[in-house]
């Protein structure tokens, strides 16, 4: 079990390695090979100004800073599939609610067994500290070493042990989508300036001013805005979400951890 547990964390740990680089070059290639394609633009180079109504080419001539947020957002998109999965899977088989009232009643009822069987049923890491708790306690009822006040400390510091080695698996990841929050929207800041530098320059010309090189800069305002701004939100609403699931597993259990040690304290 523990080599099994080794294997999953160093998987994770390559995962998230991983994902950063690729994402750089997938946005990268989606940026020259896709939306940089000489089809989109008039006279069939990159150079030349959009297709009438060619939102990719739009978007192309968004500036090095488009490649950039692309790979953001694809990391975002990434990590909240990875955490919808690990979140979902560390709930267990049933619902969380039910599966804590039904552990609850069975130590109230000093049906260890039963609480036992119900952990193995409903797995995930909830019932894993749940379970690692009630061990200890079957094992505190036969030693005659301990007082009743060494007892209590004894499961009170397994629930904070067990619970300190399943919350970080929870939490992994998660703080890449916090920096990716505030990463993007300056990011967009920053291309927005660098677009908006550009279409003054332009207007600065002598005579006429330059239309194409006008145009070029207030895309490139305007779709590293967007970018960036469509990127933080997606982080900062999926970052919450997760953290209210992660909240409400780690209640659970010191719910359920709690009833334990009262029941234990009544009993004995």
């Amino acid at each position: 079990m523990k080599k099994n547990d080794e294997l999953s964390s160093s998987l994770k740990t390559w995962f998230s390695a991983l994902v950063i680089p690729l994402a750089v070059i997938v946005a990268t290639c989606i940026y020259i090979f896709i939306l940089g394609n000489g089809s989109n633009f008039q006279g069939g180079n990159s150079s030349g100004n959009p297709l009438p109504g060619n939102y990719l080419a739009t978007v192309y001539k968004g500036g090095f800073i488009v490649p950039i947020l692309m790979s953001l957002l694809i990391i975002v998109l990434t990590f909240t599939i990875e955490r919808f999965f690990t979140i979902t899977k560390a709930k267990g088989k049933g619902s969380v609610t039910a599966f804590v009232k039904k552990v609850k009643q069975s130590v109230a009822n000093n049906d260890l067994n039963a609480a036992v069987e119900a952990c193995n049923k409903q797995k995930g890491s909830v019932a894993n500290v749940i379970y690692s708790v009630l061990m200890r306690y079957k094992a505190l009822e036969n030693d005659q070493t301990m007082n009743k006040d060494q007892k209590l400390m004894s499961i009170q510091k397994e629930i904070e042990e067990a619970t300190s080695l399943e919350l970080p698996g929870l939490e992994q990841n998660l703080v890449i989508l916090a920096t990716i929050t505030s990463v993007s929207t300056l990011l967009g800041l920053l291309g927005t300036v660098l677009g908006m530098i550009r279409a003054f320059a332009a207007l600065a010309n002598a005579g006429a001013p330059d239309s194409v090189a006008l145009a070029t800069g207030i895309s490139e305002a305007l779709i590293n805005t967007a970018f960036g701004i469509g990127t933080a939100a997606l982080a900062v609403v999926f970052y919450n979400v997760f953290t209210t699931q992660i909240d409400k597993l780690t209640y659970s259990i010191d719910e359920a951890g709690f009833s334990i040690v009262q029941t234990y304290a009544e009993k004995h």
